[in-house]
């Protein structure tokens, strides 16, 4: 806590809770089963009939093989794999006729790691077919990586079917894990990949981290984030296991893993702060760093900086199209997810159905938060007026609740606060996510709890 001297009683603004939590701000807890395939079909007729750009998100599940097959049977995770790769190459042709082939794909990612190569290029030469892909260079089309199970040559194939952006993922340890803490800590494996990633040219490469583990120490994180540093990958995502992005998330309960302490929890999330500010990167929020020529840093530099469900970008204007278990599709103010459920998914596919499960359309008052919220995660700062001339609302009035606690981080010398702006100051930058997270539960209705009942204990970082 940054400011005891609060008398108990008064706000009291916690800065150690919530760091680094990469899903802001798609709340999946609003996502109901009223949304289904024709709200999505809807959705994608009017972004053909308004020609926008496309953002795609592929997702291939990591636990396909344990959900299909006993352990050891390679037949039939094969066979899986197919039947897998059969559905999604069906659900992207129901998708893809909804919409317009002069529908630029600008950015494209393939998380849950690579697929046998055979598959993969079978489904990037059908998704060619389908969609307006670009160039090597003209796009941003990202893929995740597991760092022990991917080597040069991969990392050439994946160059050459026109990936020039990676995320390697420094995998958990567990116990149905054969990796030792000595395995965790030595540099040579994603040094390789990272070679190797510079030599075919992709443009920027990505470490996740996550801490938090009951195996892990602040002084072995610390040694890992020290280590990494020194391979000076162009972005770090630092996460809590107990809060993981979705592409770490299982879907199997009994893969849950023992957490450390809360103690030891803290200093690990201190130290993302420490060494890697330290070592020359950006905090730009989410538990994303970045180093200062990256691309993120430059568009939030320049406010082009915007935040989707799957993360920073700089092609936030663009659609958001998820296909596989569990993806999200984003346009305008709906959000549309997947069934999570491989059988389901499948058999929604073998009827010509989209695997639509559940949803959530974002009302008038939810996007006037989110549109704060992101703004100031992406700028640093909020023309506070600009939203009241483009909202038609009087900002203190709206976020009534929110400016008592606004005016005690400003004087703690977190923001800079006035009637025209909030400015996130250098001291308020690590707590960027909760001070956004201070707009979340106030959307300027009576009724609504005052944030000195809520703010107090868990919320705020």
């Amino acid at each position: 806590m940054l400011n005891p001297s609060h008398n108990r009683g008064e706000l009291n603004v916690r800065y150690d809770q919530g760091v680094l939590d990469p899903e802001w701000p798609v709340a999946t807890e609003k996502f109901h089963e009223g949304i289904g395939s024709l709200d999505l079909l809807r959705a994608l007729r009017d972004s053909r009939q308004k020609c926008r750009p496309l953002s795609l998100n592929v997702q291939l599940p990591s636990n396909l093989r344990s959900a299909l097959c006993s352990p050891g049977d390679v037949s039939c995770e094969h066979r899986g794999g197919e039947n897998y790769f059969l559905r999604l190459q069906h659900e992207i042709d129901l998708v893809s006729c909804h919409l317009g082939t002069g529908q630029r794909v600008e950015q494209f990612h393939l998380g849950g790691g690579v697929p046998p190569i055979a598959q993969l290029k079978r489904l990037m030469s059908h998704l060619r077919g389908r969609f307006n892909l670009l160039g090597h260079e003209c796009g941003e089309y990202s893929i995740d990586v597991d760092l022990h199970h991917t080597d040069w040559s991969t990392m050439g194939v994946l160059r050459d079917l026109g990936f020039n952006h990676v995320s390697i993922g420094v995998p958990d340890i567990g116990a149905d894990s054969d990796m030792s803490v000595d395995c965790y800590q030595n540099p040579a494996p994603i040094h390789s990949l990272i070679d190797a990633a510079r030599t075919f040219g992709y443009r920027s490469i990505n470490v996740d981290l996550g801490y938090g583990r009951a195996w892990q120490t602040p002084e072995s994180f610390a040694l890992k984030l020290a280590t990494l540093i020194e391979l000076e990958p162009d972005r770090l995502l630092v996460f809590d296991y107990s809060r993981p992005p979705r592409r770490y998330r299982t879907m199997a309960a009994d893969n849950i893993r023992a957490l450390c302490s809360l103690d030891d929890k803290s200093a690990m999330r201190q130290s993302c702060f420490d060494q890697l500010l330290g070592g020359g990167y950006h905090y730009i929020g989410l538990g994303q760093f970045v180093r200062p020529d990256d691309d993120l840093a430059i568009a939030q530099e320049r406010g082009r900086l915007r935040r989707t469900s799957e993360g920073f970008t700089r092609h936030g204007y663009c659609d958001q199209i998820g296909f596989g278990l569990g993806a999200i599709s984003q346009i305008d103010e709906l959000y549309a997810q997947n069934t999570e459920q491989l059988e389901r998914y499948q058999q929604c596919l073998d009827i010509d159905q989209l695997p639509t499960s559940r949803g959530w359309r974002c009302e008038p008052h939810s996007q006037i938060r989110l549109m704060v919220m992101e703004r100031l995660a992406c700028d640093l700062e909020l023309d506070i007026q600009a939203i009241e001339t483009r909202c038609g609302l009087i900002f203190r009035q709206y976020f009534y609740a929110a400016w008592p606690v606004l005016e005690q981080l400003a004087g703690d010398g977190l923001i800079e606060l006035s009637e025209r702006f909030i400015s996130i100051l250098p001291a308020g930058r690590p707590h960027v996510d909760a001070i956004c997270n201070l707009f979340e539960k106030d959307s300027g209705g009576a009724g609504r709890e005052p944030y000195s009942e809520w703010i107090d204990h868990d919320t705020f970082i």
